[in-house]
């Protein structure tokens, strides 16, 4: 039988898109191997956020060819539409496909052959809409994840992204309504919508749709059991969405909001279109309206002309917000955008010492903010893994708190009730209330 191994690096939409490939695969008399494994076809799906991404999608190609360097090995994702003709230059590579042609990767598996490396990369400004099937299986999640939206038109300074995945398209609500009920027919109690800029949804429709509605519309219907929602731009969160937070019982209390920077300069550098002063009053406004609710926020450290000032001004922000958790990110120069070519580059160890501060900060919010629901009950989607440290079921409640649950079997699946007593390794230990 032939073996087919797939890899993919960055975000939830890269992932939604790999499941879609293998979902378009399947019934073609194809095992799917692990990516260690030796395989007839590596699929790597790359990412190119960062500088570090595009090393990490250069490793794995070159162990696939190791591992089998008679295999067919087919590369697509953001770098390759980025940079196709470095990844083309790797020996053993027989197809680079944008992200514009991953819906025909399933065709060109059975046409690659030796010799040279087929390129194909359009110009992904002029892509429509992806049409990968509605991936139903997501192996190894309890959670699912359903890309609505693709592209951004909004171009921050530091950002390769737009350059990668064309501009806002959006899936029709229909079909969102579809994919969801299949979804929860599978077997999922939480979707996560995502999108690389999911707050722009429904902007490219005639008349325009947007976000809030198709939420409202998936929680009034109770098309699934939780809805979580990916990253969303500050300006983007409007009061519906998170009036939907807090009372709609199927939205979780959770909201993962880009902060960058908390210096004003820094913002306008950056092409942000807030300042510190609004980004305060929304998560202050949220934390208000919804209790309970986890706010995570990213924040970069080291963009080019950040004093240690400007650096001041973040820390001290990050610091005063009520906010659950930071994904913080030294600042990756990217060819091309206009970051890459201003002055005032910050050397790599400061970037680095910056962001490990930020980090510690990160670590005491997060305990904080998990240390506050000792003594509430929690509901808890159970995952298949366990706590490496007590052999428990883990989970993340509806507010993105990890949880491992003890207290008689508890499969995987479920969503139980739970009542957390202590806080240990980064998660919350917590009793199964039987009811």
């Amino acid at each position: 039988m032939f073996k087919i191994a797939v890899a993919t690096l960055g975000c939830k939409v890269n992932q939604c898109e790999s499941a879609g490939i293998v979902e378009a695969l399947s019934g073609r008399g194809i095992a799917f191997v692990p990516f260690e494994e030796q395989a007839d076809c590596y699929i790597i799906n790359t990412c190119t956020v960062t500088g570090r991404t595009d090393c990490q999608s250069r490793q794995l190609i070159r162990r696939a060819i190791r591992r089998n360097p008679a295999a067919a090995v087919l590369v697509t994702g953001c770098y390759a539409q980025r940079a196709p003709e470095e990844i083309a230059r790797i020996p053993g590579v027989r197809v680079v496909a944008g992200n514009g042609e991953k819906a025909r990767i399933p065709e060109l598996i059975g046409e690659m052959a030796a010799g040279e490396p087929l390129v194909l990369v359009g110009d992904i400004r002029k892509e429509g809409w992806i049409s990968l099937p509605g991936a139903t299986v997501f192996p190894g999640h309890t959670r699912a994840f359903l890309k609505i939206q693709d592209g951004c038109d909004s171009f921050c300074s530091y950002c390769i992204v737009p350059r990668a995945r064309g501009g806002s398209r959006s899936l029709p609500p229909e079909e969102v309504m579809e994919r969801i009920s299949a979804l929860s027919r599978t077997g999922y109690r939480e979707v996560v919508l995502t999108g690389i800029h999911l707050g722009a949804y429904g902007r490219d429709f005639t008349p325009p749709e947007n976000l809030t509605a198709v939420v409202r519309r998936i929680a009034d219907e109770r098309l699934v059991e939780r809805l979580r929602l990916s990253s969303i731009e500050p300006r983007e969160v409007t009061d519906g969405l998170i009036a939907l937070t807090g009372s709609s019982g199927v939205v979780c209390r959770h909201l993962h909001i880009p902060l960058q920077s908390g210096d004003d300069g820094i913002l306008a550098a950056m092409s942000r279109d807030y300042d510190a002063i609004f980004f305060r009053s929304l998560i202050e406004r949220i934390r208000d309206a919804v209790p309970g609710i986890a706010v995570g926020i990213d924040v970069m450290a080291g963009f080019p002309g950040e004093t240690e000032a400007a650096f001041f001004n973040t820390l001290r922000l990050v610091e005063e917000l009520p906010v659950a958790y930071l994904h913080i990110f030294p600042y990756s120069r990217r060819p091309g955008t206009p970051a890459a070519a201003m002055h005032g580059q910050v050397p790599e160890g400061e970037k680095k010492r910056r962001a490990e501060r930020l980090r510690k900060v990160g670590a005491e919010k997060r305990r904080v903010f998990a240390e506050g629901f000792i003594g509430t009950p929690l509901a808890i989607l159970v995952e298949a893994r366990k706590d490496k440290s007590t052999g428990f079921p883990v989970g993340f409640s509806d507010n993105y708190i990890p949880v491992a649950v003890r207290g008689g079997s508890v499969d995987a699946n479920r969503i139980v009730r739970a009542l957390p007593e202590s806080f240990r390794n980064g998660r919350l230990i917590a009793e199964v209330i039987h009811e």
